[in-house]
């Protein structure tokens, strides 16, 4: 967990730091905190660099500051993407979130890859039902009013078979801090996001939960035809919180409903290969490779560029952990020392550990030979791998 201070709010947040992978960030809904997307970020390990954060007053951030709206709130996830230097970067939000995730639709279009907007609505509920909760929350607390906003995030059938989670939730939302849960309703009560995202440019994946009783799959199909271009999928038996009653269902929605689901299919575009390309290798080798193409080469680079690192690296189906140590024993099998110095330095980019580097060359020396195995360790060697034994 880490901290910063933006203009409005002092933000908890957490980075799992891959800096070679895709970007998401993910926005939890209201009364929860970010770790609603525990599993989630543990299935999506190798394949997103996942960044969550608390909402104001809820979890381990501060409260809420005064004159709050969804656009500063939008702007609490600007100011985390350009502390973390990321400028491009895919979105998920669920109910509160994915109001967030609306505003920077308006606000940052051109930074957004993907957008994942779940249980959620362009208006949700009415003003005068949230102006009565925060009015309720500043008399009562959350502790006291947990027992009965708590089994709305769930269905039914979801709590029969968890009621430890629901206690836990309670537990978890009376934690959070009064006021701002009550100020973070009174945005809710001005959300009015019609007519303001037919211009947002990209496609637009919704989420509906076929039990919410918060957010019901009506107010997804309102917000669907509020873009040019977005599609809506139903979760069965799922209420408001489909990162923790469906994880799996989810994880498996997002790697397949991305731009890259085109992966075998129509084909990945040199632009979609080149942004993969630059992450695994880093953008001071694929330069100096554009760079020093010719006319004999250049058709060449962007033949790789699109099959190799836009299908191939760019398919779920595997980590680029997984990728790079079995890139890393086919060419030490092959002895193409060119290309194993390359992938033996992306190796440790991609924080492959010497345990595992050891390994893939052990497997090298069964099945390909000791001598090329004894190349290998020594090349790996040659490029920083493995300290003096005292």
């Amino acid at each position: 967990m880490a901290f910063l201070k933006t203009d409005a709010h002092l933000i908890a947040y957490q980075d799992s730091g891959e800096t070679y992978l895709p970007a998401l960030f993910m926005a939890h809904p209201l009364g929860m905190s970010r770790d609603v997307w525990d599993t989630v970020c543990d299935q999506l390990h190798g394949h997103y660099r996942c960044v969550r954060w608390d909402l104001p007053g809820h979890g381990s951030s501060d409260a809420a500051a005064e004159g709050l709206s969804a656009e500063q709130l939008a702007l609490d996830v600007v100011a985390l993407a350009d502390h973390l230097h990321i400028e491009g970067f895919s979105f998920i939000g669920t109910s509160i979130g994915g109001v967030i995730g609306q505003s920077l639709c308006q606000l940052v279009a051109e930074r957004l890859e993907q957008v994942w907007l779940t249980n959620t609505g362009a208006v949700i509920g009415t003003a005068d039902a949230w102006a009565e909760r925060a009015a309720n929350v500043r008399q009562l607390g959350l502790t006291e009013m947990a027992e009965t906003i708590v089994p709305r995030w769930f269905s039914p059938h979801y709590i029969e078979q968890n009621p430890e989670i629901s206690q836990g939730w309670q537990v978890q939302l009376g934690r959070n801090d009064d006021e701002s849960y009550a100020k973070l309703c009174e945005v809710l009560a001005q959300v009015d996001n019609r007519g303001k995202l037919a211009d947002y440019p990209n496609y637009v994946a919704l989420i509906a939960g076929a039990e919410d009783v918060s957010t019901p799959i009506a107010a997804l199909e309102t917000l669907k035809a509020e873009f040019s271009d977005a599609s809506l999928s139903v979760f069965e038996g799922v209420g408001h919180v489909p990162s923790i009653e469906a994880p799996d269902h989810l994880v498996e929605h997002l790697q397949t409903n991305t731009n890259r689901a085109t992966v075998g299919e129509t084909g990945i575009s040199y632009e979609q290969g080149l942004t993969q390309r630059k992450r695994i290798l880093g953008d001071a080798h694929v330069e100096r490779a554009s760079k020093n193409a010719t006319t004999l080469d250049s058709p060449f680079q962007q033949f790789i560029t699109r099959n190799a690192w836009g299908e191939l690296w760019g398919d779920h189906s595997l980590t680029v952990q997984q990728r790079s140590m079995i890139t890393t024993g086919i060419l030490a099998a092959l002895g193409r020392d060119g290309e194993l110095r390359l992938h033996l330095r992306t190796a440790k980019r991609l924080g492959i550990s010497e345990d595992q580097l050891r390994q893939v060359l052990m497997h090298v020396s069964i099945y390909a030979g000791v001598p090329a195995a004894n190349h290998a360790f020594s090349l790996a060697k040659e490029n920083g791998w493995g300290n003096p034994i005292n």
